[in-house]
């Protein structure tokens, strides 16, 4: 049987310089991200479509939404599976084509995370489970391309202790 879950966001854009969209030129393409009880996050356009580059662009997002689902998938097998994580970190690249009408897709993520495991044992089943992680990967099922991984297993030094 499934479960489903409802999710709700405000977006308000903030962009009105006051005159409005009356031109493309006239306004910014600033908003706000609000979901209740967190913390408010700042976006606008990617700067190649007239954004601030100093606010988070849909894009970025996008791409972060895949990451950081796949890490927490992973993360969750990996504490199922007897293998302990010590760090985790990710630099996930995205590829958006741009069509000559304006619209545009992704066509394209590789995620790049670098996994470091508590001993040796566990550098096998660490990789193994990259590929299980993005079967249950909730953003990753809901997209129509392929997410490429390209991790590295790394092993904790002798001289740093997780208790």
């Amino acid at each position: 049987m499934s479960k489903f879950h409802h999710y709700q966001t405000l977006i308000t854009w903030t962009g009105n310089t006051g005159m409005g969209t009356r031109g493309y030129l006239a306004y910014q393409r600033n908003f706000d991200v609000v979901t209740e009880g967190r913390p408010v996050v700042y976006g606008s356009a990617d700067p190649h479509f007239r954004g601030d580059k100093s606010r988070h662009n849909p894009e970025e997002l996008f791409l972060a939404s895949i990451a950081s689902c796949h890490m927490l998938w992973y993360l969750h097998l990996c504490a199922e599976a007897g293998v302990s994580i010590v760090s985790y970190e990710d630099h996930a690249e995205g590829i958006m084509q741009e069509n000559k009408n304006g619209s545009g897709q992704f066509s394209e993520v590789v995620l790049y995370p670098v996994v470091t495991v508590e001993a040796e044992s566990m550098k096998t089943k660490a990789m193994q489970l990259h590929e299980e992680a993005n079967k249950y990967c909730f953003i990753a099922n809901s997209c129509n391309f392929k997410i490429r991984h390209k991790p590295v297993v790394r092993i904790a030094s002798k001289k740093q202790s997780y208790s």
